[in-house]
Parts: C-alpha cells; structure tokens; sequence
C-alpha cells in the first residue's frame, strides 16, 4: 500500500476487516529518519487503536537509508553498518510505542569482495546490539531468512539464533513464500519446524526457485495446508499479505486477499 497515505492505508485495512498491519517504517509511511519519530509514532498508534488493528513493524525499505543502492547498507557493510544499526534501534523504539507485536529484520545480501567469516561476525554482533536495545524496552525481534541474503533458509536461522545464544527475544519472521521458493520441505513442514518460535508471517503465492512475490493463486502453494499448520503449532500473531510490487491495485487486492485467505482457512478446517 505504498501508494496510500498511511491514514488512508490504516483505515482500508480496517475497513476490509483485517486484523493488524506490516507497516513497513519508509519515507512514506512513518518516515524512521524524519524529526519528532517519537511524536509521529505515538500519532499512528493512537490510529491503530482507535481502528482496532494491531500491527507488526518492518524494515525493508528499498531506499530508506541511501538513495541509490536498494537495501543498502545493511550489517554486513564494509562501511554504513551503523546506519543500519541506527535505523533498527529506531525501529525498536517505534515498536515500542506502537506495543508491536515484533519488529522484523533480515541479514542482508553478502558484499561483493567480503569473506563469508567476516560478515557472519558482523551480522552476529549486529544483531547482538539489536537484542540490547530490544531487551531494554522489551519488544520482540523477528528476523527473517530471505532469498539471496546471508541468511536465506530455516538452516542458516538457526544457525544464528545458537551463535546468539538462543534469546528469548529473537524470534522468526517466517515468509510463506520463501519456503516454497528455497526450503526442501514442503510448506506446512516448514510452518511445523518454525513452531513456538514463530512471531510473524508474511503471506503470499510463489514458484519454485523464483522470488517473486505473486498474488494468491497465481504461483504454487496449496494454502489451506499452511493454514492448517498455523493452527496446528498454535501461532497467533499476525499473518501479513505482503505484496511490495502491487501496490498500484491495493484498492482491489485488500479486500480479494482477505477472502482468498478466509475461504482457504475455511477448506482446511474443513479437511
């Protein structure tokens, strides 16, 4: 919904009938970098209070902290990774303010040039600092493995939560998609092995071996299966449509992907 007025944005979203929101903190929407973040934060909370939604904050903004190279610089920067740092200690505090259910994160992709050693202790004490600021006002951490990133598969999560020291605020923001794109188990197996350590979905259809993030019934999941799964291992967060690319039809998918979703919720309770 990058092409709403977030106001906007928050109130179609409620109006459909959803539950909560991604709100992915950008130039447009709860800008993390403009002045008064605190006083904007406590804005849009009393926003999403008085529409019933609860919400989840992201931080994958393409060109949030430089213009020309999308998602850059991220923790495993040769230089700038305090900027990335800064940006999620702001992340923190906005979801600290907004009482988020977790605020979402990734690895980045690997410098061209940098060991692989290298960046594995950059992401690790990256996310070391992280944890301080989140253990300080108590909010949770969701990161996400992401295609083409250092961290891409449920393997390399756990790999860093042990590398961490397993925190109990470091959770896993599971992509849907992205288990049908990289992992090797199914999709709800995948729902299964991420278990209680599950504190965001993001959901949406895609193909084997393609990142691409596609409109429900466009790609290969069988989603009343991972529904299922979701129930199954008791997640009650929130389960986010995540569609970046659609935003010029978000007027028609908003409601179309709340009632794909609910028919598919209902096919497997019905199974």
């Amino acid at each position: 919904m990058a092409d709403h007025r977030l106001g906007e944005a928050l109130a179609l979203l409620a109006d459909a009938g959803y539950d909560g929101v991604a709100l992915t903190l950008d130039h447009a929407h709860l800008d993390p970098l403009a002045p008064n973040l605190q006083t904007r934060a406590r804005e849009v909370g009393r926003s999403l209070q008085r529409l019933g939604l609860a919400v989840v904050v992201e931080t994958g903004g393409r060109f949030v902290l430089d213009p020309r190279r999308k998602h850059e610089p991220t923790l495993l920067s040769d230089e700038g990774r305090e900027r990335r740092l800064d940006l999620l200690r702001r992340a923190v505090l906005v979801g600290a303010e907004l009482g988020a259910r977790a605020v979402s994160f990734w690895s980045g992709a690997l410098p061209p040039g940098t060991d692989p050693g290298t960046a594995w202790d950059r992401l690790v004490a990256g996310c070391e600092q992280v944890l301080t600021t989140a253990d300080r006002y108590e909010v949770t951490l969701g990161f996400e493995p992401e295609p083409g990133m250092l961290v891409d598969r449920l393997d390399r999560f756990d790999e860093l939560a042990a590398a961490l020291g397993h925190p109990p605020r470091f959770g896993l923001t599971l992509d849907i998609g992205h288990c049908r794109c990289l992992e090797d188990e199914p999709v709800p197996d995948c729902v299964r092995r991420a278990g209680g350590r599950l504190v965001n979905v993001q959901i949406e259809d895609m193909r084997r071996g393609v990142h691409e993030h596609l409109e429900f019934g466009a790609g290969e999941i069988d989603f009343p299966p991972v529904l299922a799964a979701l129930r199954g291992v008791r997640y009650s967060g929130l389960v986010s449509v995540e569609l970046p690319r659609h935003s010029h039809a978000a007027h028609a998918l908003v409601p179309r992907s709340l009632e794909f979703l609910r028919a598919a919720e209902r096919a497997g309770t019905a199974a």
